[in-house]
């Protein structure tokens, strides 16, 4: 038989992890983080990483396991995430995967592309033309090699482009074609999905509460104690939303109440993305946020039974 998983997913800020954290503490699970910023280490405030008595209550995995250096991609991810998962079973506990990168969840749930690994030479030499042209500039290009990939990424989304490109100058086969072929189809677990819908003034205001509370919590002193640290402001962890901001406040002397509208703003923005990309997910089963919880738990009880 394969291994179930329960997935807990959503829009930045819906409630994943208060939730996770109920169905852990209700089914006598452990939790595995599936965010691409808890992954680095102090990197705490900007990715409301879960506090020290929520992982006291609840064990908590794939956090704090990569330098702010070290590359880590959807396969890596696969890869720790199954060992964990096999880990989680053998000690007779349920794993419940809980958070908002789609990407992740994808490869790990449904198998990776065969795309080649990265080229260090070619992304660097992207990430300068990009300093150089803007984002916009590499969109387009990737429009005129692979518009399906290109109408689905934001220009913001500076990494998935390079990443995009980086693909057919290596194989000259786009990466919408690659995935097309792939097909997501492997089913390596059986697994009970939800996302987390709440509406839209809600999201927001829960968005907004968010940012406040981090920026009040410390986040500029943590992103001047990294930089302090030697972290270079362009690594990818500080591209996230919330720590670029900060960079340019302290670089660039962006005023606070401008950076907090910026987060709040680019947030916004982020989450209407992450929806767009988990309605294009079959499986997901759909649910509003927090008045039809019981569903979760009781759906989840009858899985685990």
């Amino acid at each position: 038989m394969k291994q179930r998983v329960l997935v807990i997913t959503g829009p930045t800020a819906c409630g994943k992890s208060a939730l996770a954290l109920e169905l852990a503490q209700q089914l006598a699970g452990e939790i595995i983080c599936v965010d691409s910023l808890t992954v680095y280490r102090g990197f705490d405030i900007g990715s409301a990483k879960p506090t020290v008595e929520q992982r006291a209550a609840v064990p908590h995995h794939l956090l704090d396991i990569c330098d702010p250096l070290q590359p880590f991609t959807a396969a890596d991810f696969r890869q720790a995430a199954t060992a964990v998962i096999d880990e989680i079973i053998r000690r007779g506990k349920r794993p419940i995967l809980a958070g908002g990168t789609g990407l992740y969840l994808r490869t790990l749930l449904r198998g990776l592309t065969d795309a080649p690994g990265e080229d260090p030479q070619l992304r660097q030499g992207l990430r300068q033309r990009a300093e150089q042209e803007g984002a916009a500039a590499l969109l387009q290009e990737l429009r005129t090699v692979d518009p399906a990939t290109a109408d689905r990424l934001h220009p913001n989304n500076l990494i998935r482009i390079i990443r995009a490109l980086e693909v057919f100058r290596v194989t000259g086969v786009p990466l919408s074609q690659l995935q097309a072929a792939h097909g997501f189809s492997e089913r390596p677990f059986e697994a009970l999905q939800f996302c987390l819908e709440r509406p839209r003034e809600q999201l927001y205001h829960a968005i907004d509460l968010r940012v406040d509370t981090m920026l009040a919590d410390g986040l500029v002193a943590e992103v001047q104690e990294l930089l302090e640290a030697g972290v270079p402001a362009d690594c990818k962890p500080m591209q996230a939303i919330g720590y670029k901001e900060v960079v340019a406040h302290l670089r660039e002397n962006l005023e606070l109440e401008q950076v907090s509208a910026l987060i709040k703003r680019n947030t916004r923005r982020f989450a209407k993305r992450q929806l767009t990309w988990f309605r294009a997910e079959p499986e997901l089963q759909w649910v509003a946020y927090p008045e039809n919880s019981a569903t979760i738990h009781s759906a989840a009880a009858t899985f685990f039974a």
